[in-house]
């Protein structure tokens, strides 16, 4: 035990490894000289519980590299989508095109007038680099901007109705995902829930039956991740709107994905866009940026300028606002909307919606062709036709017309296909269909390509042809 103990190497001898001294280069001298002193004082332990009979020096240098490397590894990271699903909650939901990337990047880099007015040359306030974007884009009269859906509905509510009754029909009293539920929502605003109607049923008189002078709001969940068939009924929000006008009573609209196009043309069914609420009389309307709309995570209330104006100034907002980038990323957003001819090439969400398969097909054949180009036997790749989904929480029912790839490896079970793919450099994120490892190329772009193809080499062993 005392020879193990001599023979454990020295750190000043450990640091004039080159290796060592990469690293150092690299990731500073006292983050290095920590990762040793762990390594070496794990070694003493080991030795003192007769775990460990050798010393071998080069086997700590590279156990040392290594966890240098993993420390400094980043733990967010982009992956390639195979799983079909466009809208992926736990992927990040909507990308970004390499356009509007490009473009919010060289803005980063660089400082903004975030608010800073460069008309008077004095301070301005954020949103009015997006405010007018969005009314023209959504017929608003005004606009204001929070971290995600949920904040909007809670500082709406909270700024319209607090301490008031908020009225809400049972069928529409949903959990958004997160385990975040509506009524819990409209608790932490301050108002009172106030259910009307059955889960399956609810009628226009359920809601001015419920009207008191306790009444603050009104509000309307759109219900876009369920449906419920059969016997069932609910208000539409222009009837709605006339017993809220009777009554003097705002009415709230939270369409949940937020949808500027109408896709029932692309053979989905039919769900409300934000200008078509604006226009049935909906005082404010609020939805998701990074979910339909395909742009960045944050919350966008949409409506009557005298409501938005009192939303501006409630001192909540500062805690729900949004960044830099997120505004700039919302603006690039909403100006793709404004010429419907290009929309495909600046929001990828939109284009993958609404693509043919016959465009998903050709996708499929090129990545197949790469595959079978592989030189080894193991390898089975057969081309298919599938069904994608919406995702985000849009379009339950529907399904998207798609191709994709069946990849069979002789020797490994379609779990371990799938965790070797997934453990990637890039994680590659597939879904198993059938019982088979299969990559849905709805969802798969051009840079992804050689990510998969280098990566089933590496599970087949094959060098790089």
């Amino acid at each position: 035990m005392k020879d193990l103990y001599k023979n454990i190497p020295k750190i000043d001898n450990i640091i004039e490894n080159n290796q060592i001294k990469n690293r150092i280069e690299q990731y500073g001298r006292n983050f290095v000289l920590n990762i040793i002193r762990e390594h070496l004082d794990s070694i003493r332990e080991n030795i003192k519980n007769n775990i460990i009979s050798r010393i071998d020096e080069d086997e700590i240098i590279n156990t040392i590299t290594y966890k240098i490397d993993s420390e400094n590894k980043n733990k967010f990271k982009k992956v390639v989508n195979g799983t079909g699903v466009v809208i992926h909650t736990n992927l990040g939901r909507s990308i970004f095109s390499e356009e509007i990337s490009q473009e919010i990047c060289e803005n980063l880099s660089s400082y903004t007038n975030l608010e800073y007015s460069l008309n008077k040359g004095e301070r301005g306030h954020r949103y009015e680099h997006i405010n007018d974007i969005i009314q023209k884009v959504t017929g608003a009269e005004d606009s204001v901007v929070v971290n995600n859906n949920a904040a909007a509905v809670l500082i709406t509510l909270k700024t319209i109705a607090e301490g008031k009754e908020v009225i809400v029909s049972r069928g529409e009293l949903v959990e958004i995902g997160g385990s975040f539920r509506i009524p819990d929502v409209i608790k932490q605003s301050g108002c009172i829930l106030k259910e009307v109607g059955t889960t399956n049923k609810t009628h226009l008189e359920d809601y001015e039956n419920a009207i008191t002078e306790n009444t603050g709001a009104i509000i309307k969940i759109h219900t876009s991740n369920y449906k419920i068939v059969g016997f069932s009924q609910s208000v539409e929000t222009e009837d709605l709107k006339k017993v809220s006008s009777k009554y003097n009573i705002p009415l709230i609209e939270d369409l949940g994905s937020g949808m500027l196009l109408d896709l029932s043309s692309y053979g989905l069914s039919k769900e409300p866009t934000v200008q078509e609420t604006l226009k049935n009389g909906i005082d404010i309307v609020t939805f998701s940026g990074d979910k339909l709309l395909g742009g960045p995570q944050c919350g966008v209330i949409v409506g009557s300028k005298k409501y938005i104006r009192k939303i501006k100034i409630n001192q909540l907002l500062r805690a729900l606002r949004v960044d830099k980038f997120t505004i700039m990323a919302l603006e690039q957003t909403f100006k793709a909307y404004l010429n419907i001819d290009t929309i495909n090439n600046k929001i990828p969400t939109v284009r993958m919606i609404t693509e043919s398969s016959d465009k998903v097909k050709i996708r499929a054949e090129k990545l197949f062709a790469e595959l079978k180009n592989i030189h080894s036997n193991k390898l089975e790749v057969n081309i298919k036709q599938c069904y994608s989904k919406v995702g985000g929480g849009a379009y339950p029912l529907d399904k998207l017309k798609s191709w994709g790839l069946e990849i069979v490896v002789d020797g490994l079970s379609e779990g371990e296909i799938e965790e070797f793919l997934r453990n990637n450099d890039v994680p590659i994120i597939i879904r198993i269909e059938e019982g088979k490892a299969f990559i849905d190329c709805k969802t798969i772009i051009e840079k992804d390509y050689s990510i998969i193809t280098n990566s089933i080499k590496r599970m087949l062993g094959v060098t790089n042809e």
